[in-house]
């Protein structure tokens, strides 16, 4: 088995990219031993997760917003989806918005900006958005996050971010703060001279949503 595994993986490294940047997808779950992968990592296309017996992982991709079950088997990270060799993989659709997910520092600020000389002349611009009413903020520890409220009255959310309260280092996550948003609502988030706006989606609620629904990456 040990061998077949190896060939696999051989296999699976031919087609793999010589370059592979761009997170893909992001670790939603992982049970069992797994090498080298934890909770709340990123993978590149290229990337190949070897996993044991009643081994398992979660992946929630950024573009495509499909949620794969993996497990056993030698999983090779595509763009969209994953190829799976010797194990098993349950893939779901679910509500997520790439832009929201994938934005770069360079690009949220440019968003930001864009996004309010837009709002001035069209009512209807459509701003990235999450599914959950409690947003996941990749951001680093020791600054402040503010979320204000851009298109009603709601008082501002001031959050310290503190390496105590940080999901793996390097996420705050609002459900846990016991902090919402509005369902429907158009917001600014500012990470000190950073600025990014979102919205929460209209049918959004506090019931637990997939990571990638509600994920927002600051830096």
């Amino acid at each position: 088995m040990r061998s077949l595994i190896g060939a696999i993986v051989g296999v699976l490294c031919l087609s793999a990219p010589a370059v592979a940047q761009t997170p893909a997808a992001i670790v939603e779950d992982v049970q069992g031993k797994v090498e080298g992968i934890e909770f709340m990592d990123y993978v590149a296309p290229g990337k190949i997760i070897k996993l044991g017996p009643k081994a398992g992982i979660t992946l929630s991709y950024l573009k495509s917003c499909l949620r794969e079950t993996i497990t056993e088997g030698v999983v090779l990270v595509g763009t969209e989806q994953s190829t799976v060799q010797l194990g098993n993989v349950q893939r779901v659709k679910v509500p997520c918005d790439g832009n929201a997910a994938q934005l770069s520092e360079r690009e949220a600020n440019q968003s930001a900006a864009t996004t309010f000389r837009s709002m001035r002349a069209d009512t209807n611009t459509k701003l990235p958005t999450i599914y959950g009413v409690a947003p996941l903020i990749q951001a680093k520890s020791g600054s402040t996050l503010v979320i204000e409220r851009t298109d009603g009255k709601e008082p501002t959310i001031t959050l310290p971010l503190k390496n105590d309260i940080m999901v793996a280092r390097k996420f705050y996550d609002l459900s846990k703060a016991g902090k919402s948003l509005t369902p429907g609502g158009s917001y600014l988030a500012k990470l000190g001279n950073k600025r990014y706006t979102f919205q929460v989606d209209a049918s959004a609620t506090a019931s637990p949503t997939p990571i990638v629904g509600r994920l927002l990456r600051l830096e």
